[in-house]
């Protein structure tokens, strides 16, 4: 008896041991660094770094080298000759050529100005072979496709509000985590206290039973409250079973959301927290101070307002300015080529004008005006939608801990009710029948209160959420450990 005490003992201490114990905050804290949801969201906030990243850099002088290694040509091609007549002749020749250029995009015009040196050899076969050299020193360059529309300057508009939005948009979902987090957290806590409940509701059911069925035999009590009694722990049993499966689910969703290398979780009830106080007024200025949607709605105005300028700026006069100016120089010896330099400049400007388009110019106008107010419309509709979730969800946080208060008042009265119930029963005072509808009402209250805890908290990090504001240490929500590879 002593060995099966001490294997028992043994095998119960590594159980305990394997098993991790976590709260509710540690859970979070995981979750932000491990869960999947947390490894998308740095995969997508990477993704909105590098576009940032990509447009500053487009702002910067580029240099760039465009090469042509030798390419060989052996071929008869047709050409027209002095006189005017079309022959054929055999061109045999190698060429190389190589082009080195600096580029710089101008914000404040839309056109790109690049500075640019040249050199070329072209080497002839046959009996009249040459070499000849062509050279271009200095070129500058300078190059609008349109002078009504300006894409740079729209970029500069946009593109830092969308990163803005990308890293409130990031801030917003590690709180969407925390909420995730706690949902799977209470799913697994409300499975484990009601996996004990079963365990102790079947553990009294059967030593009453087993009282009742010693009663029977003494005709203290009649057999339908015997078979009634049989029947509740033939109930309690099915219970333990279905208690202990959704226990098991529960423990895996959690685990895995976690990336723990355990499912065997022991969790504790959460603590409630301090009382602090929420305002609606204080919320939503929180709220348009911090959340991405303000930044949104900025961003979708001025995306609205960009398609009407382009529109406008193409659809009618339409011109294109180019302009050059450098110098250069040919010849078949190297050595001779940089002197006596030739200039070279050219501009040129291009013009495109619908005569008769039967009104496409005009649709098309009138289709991105009818989607800049199709915008506006909807981000009017919005904002007051963003202002009323806001206010609703304080005036329900308001109310949550006095919901809480009363559940867990509930539960003690119902726990109580239920011990003293089982005490007259044992004593033969009162039915089966009031027995389990203690019963009922105890496990009902137990999972009450859990629900109302478990809402106390979403709630709160739902408000944490939707203003991303700590009303606890009264500051901004900052997330500092973003990482860019």
């Amino acid at each position: 008896m002593k060995k099966i005490i001490i294997l028992f003992c043994f095998l119960l201490s590594i159980s305990l041991y394997s098993q991790r114990e976590i709260t509710l905050e540690e859970a979070i804290k995981i979750a932000q660094k491990n869960s999947p949801d947390y490894k998308t969201l740095l995969n997508k906030n990477q993704a909105s770094f590098w576009r940032f990243k990509n447009y500053k850099a487009g702002f910067l002088p580029q240099l760039r080298l465009n090469a042509t290694l030798p390419s060989y040509s052996n071929s008869i091609n047709g050409q027209i000759n002095d006189d005017g007549q079309y022959e054929f002749v055999r061109s045999n020749q190698a060429r190389l050529q190589g082009n080195l250029s600096l580029n710089q995009n101008i914000a404040l015009t839309g056109g790109t100005i690049s500075l640019s040196s040249q050199l070329e050899r072209v080497d002839v076969f046959g009996d009249n072979s040459s070499t000849g050299f062509s050279v271009i020193p200095f070129s500058i360059n300078y190059n609008q496709n349109s002078i009504f529309y300006n894409q740079f300057k729209w970029d500069k508009k946009i593109e830092p509000l969308i990163y803005e939005e990308a890293k409130r948009e990031f801030i917003e979902n590690m709180e969407q985590i925390s909420l995730n987090t706690s949902r799977r957290y209470f799913a697994l806590l409300k499975a484990q206290v009601q996996s004990k409940i079963a365990k102790s509701n079947l553990s009294n059911q059967d030593t009453l039973f087993q009282i009742s069925k010693g009663r029977f035999k003494m005709g203290k009590i009649a057999e339908n409250d015997l078979l009634q009694i049989e029947l509740s722990v033939l109930n309690s049993k099915n219970s333990l079973t279905t208690n202990e499966i959704n226990f098991k689910r529960t423990s895996q969703n959690l685990s895995r959301y976690l990336s723990l290398d355990t499912e065997n979780i022991l969790l504790n009830v959460p603590k409630e927290l301090s009382i602090f106080k929420v305002t609606v007024k204080k919320a939503i200025e929180e709220a348009k101070s911090n959340r991405k949607a303000v930044i949104e709605f900025r961003r979708k105005r001025l995306q609205a307002e960009q398609d009407v300028a382009e529109v406008k700026g193409s659809n009618r006069l339409q011109l294109r300015l180019n302009a050059n100016f450098g110098i250069s120089q040919q010849g078949q010896v190297f050595n001779n080529l940089f002197q006596n330099y030739n200039q070279q400049q050219n501009v040129s400007i291009s013009i495109g004008m619908p005569i008769l388009d039967w009104g496409v110019s005009k649709s098309r106008r009138k289709l991105v005006e009818a989607s800049k107010d199709l915008v506006n419309t909807n981000i009017e509709q919005d904002k007051q939608e963003f202002d009323q979730e806001i206010y609703l969800h304080v005036l329900n946080w308001q109310n949550q801990r006095n919901f809480l208060e009363t559940a867990k008042k509930a539960q003690e009265i119902a726990i109580r009710r239920y011990d003293i119930t089982k005490k007259r029963f044992v004593l033969g005072k009162i039915t089966i029948t009031d027995l389990n509808l203690a019963l009922q009402e105890k496990d009902r209250s137990v999972l009450q209160y859990l629900n109302s805890l478990e809402n106390f908290w979403t709630d709160y990090y739902t408000l944490r959420r939707l203003t991303l504001y700590d009303f606890i240490k009264n500051k901004k929500i900052e997330v500092k450990d973003i990482i860019y590879n």
